[in-house]
């Protein structure tokens, strides 16, 4: 039986052009040597199995190389290799210190190449720190490490530092690619970059894998091969999971999910995967970044034609709840159930897209074109109307309907258009009101409900004082009241006012005078009361406000108790919030104690005074400075037991 080499060794580059993914550092090195501009004193850091100690030894080799002498030639002699992680002590490295005296026998230059030097210890870095800096002009040394930052900043100082990168997985699939031509086997691309990619940037590794593969497989390695023996998921899964995704086939997704787990996959490996995948779409999508997908060319396509089904709103959201799962995947209790939740979600994507498109909420900009072709035409009507029948008052004519059948919808998309503007545009609509409130104490005549109420008795009704507009009064109506408007506004006539033409505005005067001389008069009340009776009201009006659910403004109210002067209501808050929240509430409160006292003369007036802020504590720091105010003793507790607030 032959001995078996494997590939890591019998393929280990020879010379700098041989290095996979190295060329930066090769051409300096190589350069260096030519033009005699090397240093004594080399530092070679980054990851495993990306050349270090390869370029080390071919390092090593060129500089006492002549061209005179046989290329084969590897003066090991010259060469003396020192593993730091076991020969670490102090007494390791005076001993080496002692050989660099001797010059070499054959060649220029004596080679040290110490290997994982992070592991050598305090001591033996001070006693290697003068040797390293003034070195006899025979030695050479070479300090290779996979952890820079373990190394103390006197040795680093001393050293010219050559940093190596992880190798691509393009470099990687190439190589593996020349090695398997050497080797005679046929190898898929696709497998081959799988191979690359579970490599994750090592070369060594990279080899390692490949041959466990071809052991399993033999001459042929195929894509399928690679994933059964590596047990990984290829991108054809995360497709098939993501075609389900797109049609929101949420029951078959979660089988699909649990035939995954069942094949011996980690749901961490299989959700960071689908995020990967997202991303993978999500730069398919544009040319300019397709070329940061390191998958072969017939891979590609499969992508982009997946990605041409996907948006770039739903890679987004996915991406984001893919890697929302992968953070929390180690936190959670339920591993399993987080990721069927996310496929869920992932599944309910594009379902709740299309749902909230349909729900137009915006007026679409024909409506406006549509409506403005509606007004011109009825203004052209309502001039020839004024100049047949101009005995008309002007409060009585209105806008004439649409005559056309097909502006129809228009109508009723301008009736809800504006059914939604707020009071603040004048706009009158023909909607039910919400009754008047009144005092508890007064008495209103009650009339059978097919009576018309007539306009002196409408003007007779004992109203309570309203400081609502119109339009305020319109705007808080209820469908089961249809009558009060009537009753309490006899002589306003309901009329459609538009805000889109130049008549509009002489009719919203006409009615806003006909509102101001329609309003009901406050009846004067003016009986004495005490400020024990203004902070029973007072509280009576929280205790109001926290049934009906309005509780921050009700704690508003509690902190503070009101003080009368004459019939003037004061108060003095810390802030002014608190005082702009009270504000919003003045109609309401105003109204509810001038019936309650019975006296209309009452007035509010709100301070802020920020000294007194002082005496709340809001915040743990707050209320703690107030307990130890309290209790001295208690800072003496939390300094003894170290304890934070």
């Amino acid at each position: 039986m032959e001995h078996f080499v494997v590939s890591a060794r019998k393929y280990r580059p020879q010379t700098f052009k041989d290095v996979v993914g190295q060329q930066a550092i090769t051409n300096t090195l190589a350069n260096a040597i030519n033009n005699n501009h090397l240093a004594q004193a080399l530092l070679f850091t980054g990851p495993r199995g990306v050349g270090k100690t390869t370029c080390a030894r071919i390092l090593a080799k060129m500089i006492n190389q002549k061209e005179t002498q046989d290329p084969d030639e590897d003066f090991a002699f010259n060469i003396f290799e020192l593993d730091a992680a076991s020969n670490n002590s102090v007494d390791d490295i005076r001993n080496l210190i002692d050989q660099v005296r001797i010059p070499p026998q054959v060649g220029n230059y004596k080679v040290y190449i110490i290997d994982e030097v992070h592991m050598l210890s305090q001591s033996a870095f001070n006693a290697f720190l003068k040797t390293l800096e003034e070195p006899p002009k025979h030695a050479i040394f070479i300090l290779a490490t996979t952890e820079k930052h373990k190394i103390i900043p006197t040795i680093l100082s001393r050293c010219q530092i050559f940093d190596f990168k992880r190798i691509t997985v393009t470099d990687a699939r190439k190589y593996l690619g020349y090695i398997a031509e050497q080797e005679g086997v046929n190898a898929e691309d696709d497998a081959l970059h799988i191979i690359a990619q579970k490599a994750d940037g090592a070369m060594r590794d990279a080899l390692s894998i490949y041959d466990r593969v071809v052991s399993f497989s033999g001459s042929n390695l195929t894509r399928q091969a690679v994933t059964e023996n590596l047990n990984v998921l290829d991108y054809d899964t995360y497709m098939q999971v993501t075609d389900l995704i797109l049609e929101n086939n949420i029951p078959q997704l979660l089988v699909k999910y649990n035939d995954i787990l069942s094949s011996g996959f980690d749901g961490h490996h299989f959700i960071a995967g689908l995020a990967s995948h997202f991303r993978d779409l999500m730069v398919c999508k544009d040319q300019k970044t397709i070329s940061l997908l390191e998958v072969g060319d017939q891979t590609k396509a499969k992508y982009f034609e997946q990605s041409q089904k996907t948006s770039h709103q739903f890679l987004l959201e996915a991406i984001e709840l893919a890697n929302s799962c992968d953070l929390k995947y180690k936190t959670s209790h339920n591993q399993r159930l987080l990721v069927e939740l996310c496929l869920m979600q992932l599944a309910s994507v594009t379902f709740n897209s299309e749902k909230k498109k349909a729900d137009h909420k915006i007026v679409p900009a024909s409506n406006f074109e549509q409506e403005a072709v509606r007004i011109s035409s009825e203004k052209k009507e309502l001039v020839r109307d004024n100049e047949h029948d101009s005995s008309t008052p002007a409060e009585e004519n209105d806008l004439p309907a649409p005559k056309v059948a097909a502006q129809s919808c228009a109508k009723e998309e301008e009736e809800q258009y504006f059914s939604e503007r707020s009071p603040a545009e004048d706009i009158v609509k023909e909607e039910p009101v919400a009754k008047e409130v009144v005092p508890e104490n007064q008495n209103i005549p009650e009339f059978p409900e097919n009576k018309t109420v007539t306009e002196p008795e409408a003007k007779a009704l004992p109203l309570e004082p309203h400081e609502n507009t119109l339009s305020e009064v319109s705007s808080s109506s209820t469908p089961e009241e249809p009558n009060t408007l009537k009753k309490s506004f006899p002589d306003i006539k309901r009329q459609k006012v538009s805000g889109l033409s130049l008549k509009s505005i002489g009719k919203k005067k006409e009615l806003a005078a006909q509102q101001k001389a329609n309003m009901p008069v406050e009846k004067v009340m003016s009986e004495e009361f005490s400020e024990e009776d203004l902070v029973t009201e007072w509280k009576n009006y929280t205790e109001k406000l926290k049934r009906k659910g309005e509780k921050i403004l009700a704690s508003i109210f509690e902190s503070q108790t009101p003080t009368l002067n004459n019939h003037e209501i004061n108060l003095t808050f810390p802030n002014e919030t608190m005082k702009i929240d009270l504000e919003r509430e003045e109609n309401r409160l105003m109204t509810y104690l001038k019936g309650k006292l019975r006296n209309t003369h009452i007035t509010l007036n709100i301070h802020v005074n920020e000294a007194i802020s002082k005496k709340y504590a809001f915040t743990p720091q707050e209320k703690y400075e107030k307990l130890k105010e309290a209790n001295p003793l208690l800072d003496h507790l939390r300094a003894t037991f170290d304890l934070d607030v």
